[in-house]
């Protein structure tokens, strides 16, 4: 019994030794190599692996950092999060020179706060912008505007986005932005751009995607963009173009004249941590209403009311029924009742209903049913 015990020992042994041997011949015959400059690399990185660098993670930038590197340039690679000093770190260790970029923060273009889009409807479903996007047009009538259900809050991993109360919109605190793209990526309506600003992170922006055609993005938003083209026509460095009813500034050709904001007649064009143009052109208030559109105003009140839409639920109405209610039906809507004088009621309204008609029937027609003799 021991002699069994300790060749089965011994085999079990010689088996583990021999596919030891050859696991340490096979790492060592197909080992990859890794250059130890990417290992530099990456512990100079901020770690956040947001992916704002286009690549999977801090280890995928410091991958192509050294890639880039041995090719003789490091141009286009930057790490949003690190900013310029980090990448003068990362090219000190390649032994190269990193190329200056500009500052960039995340935008929100839309300016559809609850004063200047009104809500027509009410959303009961999901908290979540994608589910809101794909199962409804939102609560305002502008089909390209913000949800304000916040999943750029919830993307955000620096805690530079919250949503306003007041506006009912995302706000970003410049300070705190890396630019890292994120929330960009969690809007479904493509309405936060990583836009290019000045060292102050100051630009000038259209906060308004709606490509409607002005009349109709008008009665969307008070603050819509309408396509007419005045800031192109004011813009002395061609940064302002205008497509499907659309105009966009080219932060790279902007000179922060602001000359477009001044022109804007529905202050769709605001700067980007400055105050307001003092000069800023400003949208035409409505009339006030006569005397006497004021008094049948006020007769109409409940009526008005109605159709400003600002209560959140549509009006109770009334139901009516065009036949007979049975009794299972009566004793539902109305809770217990005499069923014997129920079906007894039901049956003398059949019989009337029978016996009635649209217009009185001529003798001829009273002696042929049997009413008449």
């Amino acid at each position: 019994m021991v002699n069994v015990i300790l060749i089965a020992v011994l085999v079990l042994g010689a088996v583990g030794l021999i596919s030891a041997l050859i696991l340490f011949f096979v790492a060592k015959k197909f080992a990859v190599k890794e250059d130890p400059r990417i290992a530099q690399v990456s512990e100079v990185l901020p770690q956040a692996n947001c992916g704002g660098c286009g690549f999977p993670g801090c280890s995928g930038m410091a991958a192509a950092c050294v890639k880039a590197a041995d090719k003789g340039s490091l141009e286009g690679l930057s790490c949003p999060v690190g900013g310029q000093e980090c990448m003068d770190k990362v090219a000190a260790i390649l032994g190269m020179e990193a190329a200056k970029t500009a500052p960039k923060i995340a935008v929100v273009r839309c300016n559809g706060s609850c004063e200047n889009r009104p809500k027509v409807v009410h959303y009961d479903g999901v908290k979540s912008c994608r589910v809101a996007n794909a199962t409804s047009r939102g609560e305002t009538l502008c089909q390209y505007g913000c949800l304000g259900c916040g999943d750029c809050v919830s993307a955000c991993q620096f805690g530079a986005i919250k949503m306003n109360e007041e506006t009912g919109l995302p706000e970003v605190d410049a300070t705190k932005c890396t630019a890292c793209g994120a929330c960009a990526k969690a809007c479904p309506r493509a309405i936060i751009e990583i836009r290019q600003v000045d060292e102050a992170k100051t630009g000038m922006v259209v906060e308004c995607v709606n490509k409607d055609k002005g009349a109709v993005a008008q009665k969307a938003c008070a603050v819509a963009c309408i396509g007419c083209g005045k800031c192109v026509q004011v813009c002395g460095s061609e940064a302002i173009t205008l497509e499907n009813n659309l105009a966009y500034i080219d932060a790279a050709k902007c000179t922060m004249c602001r000359s477009c904001e001044e022109a804007c007649p529905k202050g769709s064009i605001l700067a980007i941590g400055l105050e307001p143009h003092p000069n800023k052109a400003k949208p035409k208030a409505k009339k006030e209403a006569a005397p006497a559109t004021q008094a049948a105003a006020a007769q109409g009140e409940t009526k008005a009311v109605k159709n400003t839409n600002t209560r959140p639920y549509a009006e109770p109405i009334e139901v009516k029924f065009d036949a007979p209610l049975l009794p299972s039906q009566q004793y539902m809507l109305a809770g217990t009742v005499d069923l014997v004088a129920a079906e007894q009621k039901q049956s003398e309204q059949t019989e009337q209903a029978e016996h009635s008609y649209d217009a009185p029937l001529l003798p001829s027609q009273q002696i042929l049913l049997g009413i008449k003799k």
